[in-house]
């Protein structure tokens, strides 16, 4: 039965077969007659009844052959439409293999694609009569078929496989039992790129010349889907690329198109900015940023201008969510493939955080470089987090100094040479403080006071600062020796540790890095009770580096504002002098 017998019957068909009907009631009349004229009559008609039953058979034989082959160009332009209608490449394939089954009235197609990296077939998609996807499980084909056809290009029909001199003896076609085969190479640039593969393993001698080149046809559709596919895939896969690198870049991107709407904002613009990119894009600037518009517009129009770019231009915008930040915006003209202009790439830095830290190193410098060693504000600088702002009670060692003598040597001097002979001695106060990385709080007149284990902690602050103290020691004892007898004075120290609450202490407008407690007094009395050259500590500190330095204990001291006597304990050196 032929495949276009399966369809309803056309005109032309229906007219031929009216006419078989009136032929055969003619040849059935005149076969009543068998003597008289209308025997000779019948006689003499029946060969051209015969002849016109032939011609009616090829007529209705060629009707046949063009509504086959009109299905075929109409299942063609079927392929077509749905090649064109549609880049996803297992839906349109699979429609195409439905088609072929139709048709061609296989039992089964299958397509295969050669993999450009290893040059294997590998299945792409395969179909059955019921229009069911097949199972990897079942991809029961003759691979030698296959194979041949990927190699010479060539397409293969055979009416029965099992039969043809050409695979005899091939291991699948008689496991398998295939029976009719078509498989016709895919092809796209002058190279074959796959394979359409149909088959029917119970019925012989379905497929013929017609179904070969019309399987070629839809090979040749098909190559057409799968590169438009590929190509599709491979911009959408650069696309996607271009968005993670867009999406993973610190930078904030935004991009607009010739009348200044936003085309894309990237992650990191979002964040900056604090607008989701669907509310952004395809509004203007103007409207998707109104806070940034007084600082972006004039820079917009410059580059519009002068279609040049600019960069690093620093902004101090206030913006919803945020508050004021700082955003350093470059800008550059975009171009299309014939290099006209085509809008305008933004590309915003947030030096916000960068800002506050310059800020916060600048007023570490400041702050602390007068009263502590630039060690000390280098690991600041490393370290700021290290820094806490504000009062806060923590143990340190306090070191009070004062030049014994200062009031009565000052009676008879003038103000400039007083001011110089103090510099010198305070000079040599803060430098024994330094060279042990404390901090020093202030001059009070004549006097030094200094900080150990604040602002950086110090296991051995107590340590530093009796060091310090013998260091200043030493230190005026070696000016003795260079300066006249009468500018000869000499420091009274006192040592103390305890707890004390140690910040930036005062108002907005005036800050001191101090400490304020007990300890601190404690440390003020010790220094008032010692004499020219001495050094006292209290019980604390000279129990923190007991082992350590040589002291000799006093008896205990009555001090003002303490409401008992204290044990006290005269410094006399170091242990060991090297580690001095």
């Amino acid at each position: 039965m032929s495949r276009s017998e399966l369809e309803p019957p056309f005109p032309g068909q229906q007219q031929i077969a009216r006419l078989r009907e009136e032929l055969t009631t003619m040849v059935r009349l005149l076969a009543r007659h068998h003597a008289g004229p209308a025997a000779s009559l019948a006689v003499s008609l029946a060969p051209q009844l015969q002849t016109l039953q032939q011609i009616l058979n090829r007529l209705e034989q060629d009707l046949t052959a063009q509504a086959d082959e009109r299905a075929q160009m109409a299942a063609l332009a079927e392929v077509a439409r749905a090649i064109n209608s549609s880049l996803d490449l297992s839906e349109v394939l699979n429609r195409v293999m439905d088609e072929i089954i139709r048709l061609t009235g296989a039992e089964r197609a299958f397509l295969m694609l050669i993999d450009p990296e290893t040059g294997e077939l590998e299945f792409r998609t395969a179909r059955n009569m019921d229009q069911e996807t097949i199972a990897d499980s079942a991809f029961e084909i003759s691979r030698s078929v296959v194979y041949r056809v990927a190699q010479e290009g060539e397409p293969v029909v055979t009416t029965d496989a099992q039969l043809d001199p050409r695979f005899k003896g091939k291991e699948s076609i008689v496991s398998y039992s295939l029976r009719s085969i078509l498989c016709v190479p895919l092809r796209a640039r002058d190279r074959v790129t796959g394979v359409i593969y149909a088959d029917n393993r119970i019925r012989t001698g379905i497929f013929g010349d017609r179904d070969r080149d019309l399987l070629a046809a839809f090979a040749d559709q098909a190559a057409i889907a799968i590169e438009n596919a590929r190509l599709f895939e491979s911009v959408t896969a650069a696309k996607a690329l271009m968005d993670n690198i867009f999406a993973s870049i610190a930078s904030g991107v935004v991009t607009t198109d010739e009348e200044d709407r936003i085309t894309l904002v990237n992650r990191a613009a979002e964040g900056i900015l604090g607008i989701a990119a669907g509310q952004a894009e395809g509004r203007p600037y103007t409207e998707a940023f109104p806070t940034l518009r007084p600082f972006l517009e004039p820079l917009m129009e410059r580059v519009q201008r002068e279609d040049r770019t600019i960069v690093a231009e620093e902004v101090e915008p206030e913006l919803p969510g945020r508050g004021r930040v700082n955003l350093s915006l470059s800008l550059s003209p975009l171009r299309d493939p014939e290099h006209e202009r085509s809008g305008v790439a933004l590309v915003l830095e947030d030096l916000t955080e960068r800002r506050r830290l310059e800020a916060q190193e600048r007023f570490i410098r400041e702050t602390f470089q007068r009263y502590v060693c630039p060690a000390v504000v280098q690991r600041l600088l490393e370290d700021p987090g290290s820094l806490k702002l504000g009062g806060h009670r923590q143990e340190v060692t306090i070191l009070f100094a004062d030049i014994r003598g200062f009031t009565a040597f000052s009676e008879h001097r003038d103000p400039e040479d007083l001011v110089e002979v103090l510099n010198c001695y305070l000079s040599l106060g803060a430098d024994a403080v330094l060279a042990e990385e404390g901090t020093l709080d202030k001059f009070i007149g004549d006097a030094v006071m200094a900080i150990f284990n604040a602002p950086l902690p110090q296991p051995d602050h107590t340590l530093r600062a009796v060091r310090a103290a013998l260091r200043m020691q030493e230190a005026v004892r070696q000016y003795h020796g260079e300066v006249p007898s009468a500018n000869r004075l000499a420091y009274g120290v006192g040592v103390a540790v305890g707890e004390a609450v140690v910040g930036n202490i005062g108002t907005a407008q005036q800050l001191n890095y101090t400490a304020i407690g007990a300890s601190v007094n404690l440390a003020k009395r010790l220094q008032e009770n010692a004499a020219a050259g001495q050094i006292l500590l209290n019980q604390e500190a000279c129990e923190r580096v007991r082992g350590e330095v040589e002291v000799r204990p006093l008896s205990p001291m009555e001090m003002k504002g303490l409401s008992a006597p204290i044990q006290v304990y005269e410094l006399l050196g170091l242990r060991n002098q090297a580690s001095s």
